[in-house]
């Protein structure tokens, strides 16, 4: 079972932008091979992390709203939110302890 919960056009904004903590926003694709290379690593960080921060996925595919208020235009693009503002933006999957550093300062 997965760590990951998802979001949708409708639900961004309670989801993400109106979270009391950070939330990693993963947006993928079906068909996007790196996409589904990389949901393993943040299901792992999904579930060790979970204190400190939320993981969820979008679908850029169903979900053209979002993905174009925010400029999504390669994939996988991994963005952090917090307070409601997109905060950090990381395009393309990586090995975990690279991305672990990235987003450290969101872990605590």
């Amino acid at each position: 079972m997965s760590n990951i919960t998802t979001t949708s056009d409708d639900t961004f904004r309670a989801d993400v932008l109106e979270a009391d903590k950070p939330v990693l926003v993963d947006f993928w694709a079906d068909w996007c091979g790196p996409c589904r290379q990389f949901a393993p690593i943040l299901d792992e960080i999904a579930g060790e992390h979970a204190e400190k921060i939320d993981v969820r996925k979008l679908d850029v595919d169903a979900n053209p709203q979002t993905t174009a208020a925010y400029n999504v235009v390669s994939i996988p693009t991994i963005n952090v939110y917090s307070g409601g503002e997109l905060v950090k933006s990381i395009v393309g999957s990586r090995p975990k302890r690279k991305f672990l550093d990235e987003i450290a300062e969101f872990l605590g």
